[in-house]
């Protein structure tokens, strides 16, 4: 192991006696500082933003996306896997000054529409068709109804990001997309959303049902790191129609892309040098669950990790990180004060 040490100078004073000064001290040996332990974190030496705390483990092969605006800074990164054409995980950070809305609304900002984009740092082809792929692609089972389709899943909100057109632009990409049945991204999935927020500070006026945001000093900072299932067959509900062919474009735009058939959350709560974490995994079902407890989907990160085999939070010193992800999920409901 490689060790750090500092040297400490050392100051002689001459005596001003006779007595024999010819025998030399005995040097002061120097400290040894142990480095902090952290055997699975990102190499970060040539992207920086994978030592970022809400970064997971990064597999092989894989692509990291960090979108960002000169005036906030980072706004979320994704795990783009080219071979499946999917994303594996979106993740960024909540703190006071990039939680603010600043009165800005879904429908405020885009009042002709949401903004559907193209990732401009992955080809074309290899993403969602921005139209008429999810929307003619029908959960299994189910009759082949407008109430059956998949809708355009965010993993960063767009109510994550408001405060500003251009920040809430970026979550319009179709990399930060995944398919959801509607009763699932309006129902449990949106819960789950919705209490992200009032974690941190967010509620709703009871007389105009505005939201509001205030920060509330749960944590210093939110980390946050949210996805779909893509790597296990047995965890892939079914897959886009083959083909699809978007407004304004005149080739068919490629499809088959993956639906998951579970979503999860992790969370990371920092306040000071103490942390805690939070996981939620819940099956896509195009069932109402919206009324159902939050703490029948609350997991601790051990293992969300062994239900994904993503290595979530890796960036964390080990004995910080074995501890906060091995807490039992008895314990996680009482610390968030979920039921």
């Amino acid at each position: 192991m490689k060790r750090l040490s500092y040297l400490i100078p050392l100051f002689i004073l001459a005596s001003c006696t006779s007595e024999d000064n010819s025998m030399s001290p005995e040097p002061i040996p120097a400290p040894v500082i142990e480095p902090v332990a952290n055997t699975n974190q990102n190499d970060a030496s040539e992207n920086p933003y994978l030592a970022r705390l809400e970064m997971p483990k990064t597999k092989t092969g894989s692509q990291v996306i960090t979108h960002e605006t000169k005036d906030f800074g980072v706004n979320y990164s994704i795990e783009w896997d080219g071979k499946l054409k999917a994303q594996r995980w979106t993740c960024y950070q909540f703190y006071e000054k990039n939680f603010p809305h600043n009165g800005n609304s879904r429908k405020g900002l885009w009042p002709n529409g949401d903004p559907w984009a193209y990732d401009p740092n992955v080809p074309m082809e290899d993403q969602q068709a921005k139209t008429n792929e999810l929307s003619k692609s029908y959960f299994p089972g189910f009759p082949q109804t407008t109430a059956n389709y998949f809708q355009k899943g965010h993993i960063c909100p767009s109510a994550d990001r408001l405060f500003s057109r251009e920040v809430n632009e970026q979550t319009y990409y179709m990399t930060n997309i995944l398919p959801m049945a509607g009763k699932f991204n309006q129902g449990i999935w949106g819960v789950m959303e919705n209490k992200l927020r009032a974690f941190i500070g967010e509620t709703m006026d009871s007389q105009t049902f505005a939201m509001n945001r205030t920060w509330n000093g749960f944590c210093d900072t939110l980390f946050v790191c949210k996805g779909g299932t893509i790597d296990n067959a047995e965890q892939i509900l079914d897959y886009t129609v083959e083909s699809a062919k978007t407004s304004g474009e005149t080739e068919l735009h490629p499809g088959k892309h993956i639906i998951p058939k579970y979503f999860f959350m992790a969370l990371l709560a920092k306040k000071g040098n103490n942390y805690k974490a939070l996981g939620f995994w819940v099956e896509h079902l195009n069932e109402d669950h919206s009324k159902d407890p939050l703490g029948d989907y609350v997991v601790s990160i051990d293992q969300l990790e062994s239900l994904t085999g993503i290595d979530f939070f890796c960036n964390l010193p080990d004995d910080v990180e074995n501890k906060v992800e091995s807490v039992s999920s008895e314990q996680i409901k009482n610390d968030w004060g979920l039921k």
